[in-house]
This record gives C-alpha cells, structure tokens and sequence, in this order.
C-alpha cells in the first residue's frame, strides 16, 4: 500500500514463558497520528522497542514501506526515516537548546566531527535549527541551558532533537509523563501541529490527551492486541471499557 509507512506482521517477544507481545499485525499509515493505550504491562514499551530496534523480536517481522527492517539497528532505522524521543538523560544538559539542536542537525548532515569549530561557516545549520526550534515554539528558549528548564520544555527539546534527523516516522513513548496537565496540553498541541509527512505514533495514559489528538488508537492488553480504531469506536467498545477505559476512570 503506497500510503502506508510502518507496518508489523505477527511481531512477538518472549522472554521463557513470558509474552511480553504476541502476534501483532498492526498498520501505521502515513501521516497518522496513532495512539497506543493499555493497561500497565499490556506490553505498549517492548513493542515500541521491537519497532526501534532496541529489542529483536522472538518472532515476527516489521516493514517499513517495503523493506523488511526487523534485523536493522536502531542507527540503522533512524537513516531510514524512524525515530523515537531520547530520554532525559540523554539531552546535553550543559548546552543550549540551539547548541544541542544544531549538534543533532550537525550528526545527520555528518559534520559530527568539525561542527563546533565550523559552525559560522554553516550558517544553513544554524537556520534549520532556528526553524525547528520556531516550529515547537521553542525560539525563545534558543539560549536557555537545557538542565535549567522546565521538565515540560525539556520534552520538547527531546521532540526537537528527534525532528532534527528529518524523520518519517516519530515515536513517543508516554510524552506527557510527568509533566502538569497544562504543560502536557500545551506539547500535545505542538505535536498536533507537526506536518502531515510525519507519522507519529505515541503511548499515552492520559486519555482526554488521547481521545483529542489521536486518529487511530490501537488497544493492547496481555501483549496482544485486543481491538483498534478511530476514537468513537474505541470509546463506544464495550471490552475497552471493561480491561481499560473503567480502570482509568475509577483509578
């Protein structure tokens, strides 16, 4: 299908007796924004793993577009137009939010080696990181050192520093994870705004966070998948009710 970007055929993991997932056949088309919910354990992370390449599936096989991706490494999946956030702990803490962009626009352009003593001389980089930042409403925190800022700016900068490597496929794993309920509104509405020839798929626990900027949602329960659709189908489901959407809502 010429509009589908990411796709997985019977992708399981399993560890001795444990499956973690088993047998998910799921399709990400392009432009997408598909959210993955479940309870705790339903194996939403180790999927989003196998699809990375942080984890090789027990079984199984992920495409995207046509070729088969699913013994590639991460760095490998990332040259192909796949990237997931980096972790907090993985942001340069002690640079700018423009140093740190222009260093991720630098590693993709492969001036890795030369940017901090050439940078006047690439003042492209520069402006490609000026614009990103502008898209994420990050302009005005160009400046700021990254540790200083707020947990919720810091997740930015993460998005930022995944869009730098130009991706087609951009997974977030829990992006709204510890941030207040305005700051976790305010990134999703940045997300929202990413252009269309960036599919995002995301896990979320927030569920008004879900059911506003989902269009697809994908429910995953025990490792498998339990049903999949747009909003008001999973909203109107009467088992996503049952194993998920009731626990969320009565705690």
């Amino acid at each position: 299908m010429s509009d589908t970007t990411l796709r997985t055929e019977a992708l399981s993991k399993q560890w001795g007796p444990f499956k973690a997932n088993s047998d998910i056949s799921l399709t990400f088309a392009a432009g997408a924004r598909h959210a993955l919910i479940g309870p705790n354990g339903a194996g939403k992370t180790t999927f989003i793993n196998l699809l990375t390449g942080g984890l090789l599936p027990t079984s199984g096989k992920v495409w995207l577009g046509g070729r088969d991706i699913t013994r590639l490494a991460p760095h490998q999946r990332v040259k192909l137009g796949m990237t997931r956030t980096f972790q907090i702990n993985t942001l340069f803490a002690g640079m700018t939010v423009l140093e740190s962009v222009v260093l991720a626009i630098s590693e993709r352009r492969g001036l890795q080696n030369v940017w901090y003593k050439t940078v006047a001389r690439h003042g492209d980089v520069v402006d490609e990181a000026m614009a990103l930042l502008a898209t994420l409403k990050l302009s005005n925190e160009a400046n700021s050192i990254t540790r200083s800022m707020a947990y919720g700016k810091q997740r930015l900068v993460e998005i930022a520093l995944a869009l730098a490597t130009k991706p087609h496929i951009l997974l977030l794993d829990e992006p709204a994870a510890g941030i207040p309920s305005a700051e976790s509104q305010e990134l999703f509405e940045v997300i929202a705004q990413l252009p269309r020839d960036v599919t995002v798929v995301f896990i979320e626990h927030d569920m008004g966070l879900v059911f506003r900027f989902a269009d697809r949602i994908t429910v995953l329960v025990g490792g498998a998948v339990l049903t999949e659709g747009t909003p008001a189908q999973i909203a109107a489901d009467p088992r996503v009710k049952e194993v998920y959407l009731g626990e969320v809502e009565h705690g």
